[in-house]
């Protein structure tokens, strides 16, 4: 990522461009870091990047002047508007350290809508307080190319990741509680205190309720009109403790909760359970917040999430525990997506987060499809896939796109030159350590060999019949005959073009190069194709995504997995997409095989439904759905200035 340039540029701004959009800063001989960046910015306000977008003024829901919700209303005002130019952003296998993805889908927003006049929106993920206080840091961008208020973006924001946690830990709540009730109450209780009669002295069914009549198949709809049977069949899940595979969750990498005993209060006596926390971001309900396409859809997803089996084996819902209203309830404002801006005046939106090593890994279809609609015919809206093509890209084709219907026109593929000399053999990258001096010198025949993990992603990409753009993040220490080899072997790989960006130095102006080579990408043919059918099976489905997607030769199942596929075979899920739950770090499912391998057999010790979000995931190896803290993390550097308000340290 080459270092040191514009926070918003005071070169001639194309014709089209809003006065207020243009030039606030002198370019500077050196680089701050990213928060002394952002902080010196002065942000538009949001109601005139808002006004610039062409989002109307009762569309908006402001957080303060700088941030605000956009209602799903505008989506439904614009249907009818033509379609943007799609592109979505995806990366080589990265480094511990990552290698500027958000940073290098920032810049080249800048790059088409302050620099080249377009008309453009930015789709990127909310960051956890995971990374944000772990090693990996925030996940604003880089440098000159941000999004602002930076220091907001990474801390709370508009507080969806904590509705998240509300909504989820009240499902896992519901669970346990409806448990212990059923276990020391006799139908006629449970029927009496779920159906208590109101002041007027008669009983009613809640609507939520006249649902789970409805999936047993009950037509009666007065409380009093029941059989006892029906009362028994109504009243009891009967939930079997041993296939509850909802989890609590936390927004803080609590290594700690990964394994715990629940019910060990006296009152709960004899209900104790073992269980474990996830991650706030690997909920099923961020999933479902990411995938939805409406408010009402999202209420019929949350409804429809399976907790566990009862004990003759039928899935459970959260509309059978009668909390998928009030789900919905604490998820009702999250569903709106974030507006923000990057250092340049661009617009952004921000909305969800969910991992792309656990789950999923690609911000909202909704922000998407209103984006699309904002930018017309003519512009172009860049969405961003987490971690490399093998994982978030591949995630983006087989699940969001089947779940949104949108195809994209271009893929840019971002690659690093250290990335691709630590997968030619070099030495081992430690976040928050130096980097050994093989990173920072020449050394073409390291990188060449390195460039085999650029080859595979290529290839992965072309299999969905995507025109691809590779993107090399440029750093101060790359030197020009390692830029060129790099490029090289990605045009001869397949790809259109291969562009140096420098957008971290300079800002849009840095990565104009690779705006015009995404453009031209735009304006080729697109024969967008997915990896796999619906149709087949769940062991087909991933052996094909470990075949084709990482150059695995087999797949090999534990008991646990094994039984989960039978079961979601036989209640009917084997249909839903496949999520890969494995390390980021390679292409395997071993963190330790880097570059291109072949001939390995990725072992599934488990395998989830999130059947709200639609799709199965598979946990490879010893992936973990709870990150924890290292012994160095990133909070020691954060901190307050007591006098100013402003935060410090945050990266």
């Amino acid at each position: 990522m080459a270092q040191g340039t514009v926070v918003l540029s005071e070169m001639p701004v194309p014709a089209g461009v809003p006065e207020f959009l243009q030039g606030q800063a002198q370019k500077r001989p050196a680089v701050p870091s990213d928060l002394e960046i952002a902080q010196a910015a002065t942000p538009i306000p949001i109601t005139h990047i808002a006004h610039a977008a062409g989002i109307l003024a009762h569309e908006l829901e402001l957080y303060g002047n700088t941030k605000a919700k956009v209602r799903l209303s505008t989506l439904e005002r614009l249907k009818r508007m033509p379609s943007g130019k799609y592109v979505v952003v995806t990366a080589i296998t990265p480094t511990p350290l990552g290698e500027g993805k958000t940073t290098t889908t920032v810049g080249l927003s800048q790059a088409l809508g302050a620099h080249l006049g377009k008309k453009v929106f930015t789709c990127i993920r909310q960051p956890s307080q995971g990374p944000t206080f772990g090693i990996k840091g925030g996940a604003a961008g880089g440098g000159y190319s941000q999004i602002i208020p930076m220091e907001e973006f990474n801390l709370h924001l508009t507080g969806d990741i904590h509705a998240i946690t509300a909504a989820n830990n009240l499902l896992a709540a519901v669970i346990d509680t409806r448990m212990l009730h059923e276990r020391e109450q006799s139908d006629e209780v449970l029927f009496d205190r779920l159906c208590p009669a109101a002041k007027d002295g008669q009983r009613r069914f809640s609507p939520i309720m006249l649902r789970r009549l409805r999936k047993l198949g009950i037509t009666r709809t007065d409380p009093n009109d029941l059989t006892p049977e029906e009362r028994s069949r109504f009243v009891r899940l009967d939930i079997n403790p041993d296939t509850i595979t909802w989890r609590r969750v936390t927004d803080t990498n609590d290594r700690m909760l990964r394994g715990i005993t629940i019910g060990q209060g006296s009152e709960e006596k004899g209900m104790t359970r073992v269980t474990g926390f996830d991650i706030a971001v690997a909920s099923e309900i961020m999933a479902i917040l990411a995938l939805t396409t409406s408010l009402a859809d999202m209420r019929e997803r949350l409804g429809r999430m399976v907790i566990g089996s009862d004990r003759r084996g039928n899935p459970v819902t959260a509309d059978d525990l009668g909390v998928g209203g009030a789900l919905t309830v604490l998820m009702k404002d999250a569903v709106m997506p974030t507006l923000m801006q990057t250092l340049e005046g661009t617009p952004a939106f921000v909305h969800a987060g969910p991992f792309a090593n656990i789950a999923h890994g690609n911000s909202s279809i909704i922000a998407d499809q209103i984006a699309l609609k904002l930018v017309g015919k003519e512009g172009y809206v860049l969405t961003e896939a987490g971690f490399g093509a093998d994982i978030g890209f591949e995630k983006f084709c087989n699940i969001k796109c089947r779940e949104s219907r949108l195809v994209p026109n271009c893929a840019v593929l971002v690659a690093t030159v250290r990335a691709l000399k630590m997968h030619g053999g070099g030495p081992k990258v430690v976040a928050g350590q130096p980097l050994p001096a093989a990173y920072t010198e020449e050394n073409l025949t390291l990188l060449e060999k390195g460039c085999a993990n650029l080859i595979k992603h290529i290839e992965n990409v072309r299999k969905f019949g995507i025109p691809v753009v590779v993107a090399v993040n440029r750093f101060t220490t790359d030197t020009d005959p390692e830029i060129a080899l790099v490029r090289r072997i990605s045009v001869a790989a397949g790809a259109e073009d291969a562009v140096m960006s420098n957008h971290w130095e300079d800002g849009g102006a840095g990565a104009e190069a690779l705006a015009d080579a995404v453009i031209e990408a735009c304006m080729k043919p697109s024969a967008f194709r997915f990896l796999y059918p619906r149709e087949a099976s769940i062991k087909e489905k991933i052996e094909c995504i470990v075949r084709e997607m990482y150059g695995g030769a087999g797949v090999e199942y534990s008991p646990d997995a094994e039984k989960k596929i039978e079961l979601y075979t036989r209640q009917g899920f084997d249909k839903l997409p496949i999520c890969m739950a494995k390390t980021h770090l390679s292409l395997s499912h071993d963190p330790a095989l880097k570059g291109a391998p072949t001939g390995f057999i990725v072992p599934v010790r488990d395998i989830r439904a999130s059947v709200g979000a639609g799709f199965l995931y598979p946990l490879l190896g010893k992936m973990s759905t709870m990150p924890g803290l290292s012994t160095r993390p990133g909070y020691y550097e954060i901190d307050i200035d007591t006098r100013t308000g402003r935060v410090i340290g945050l990266s």
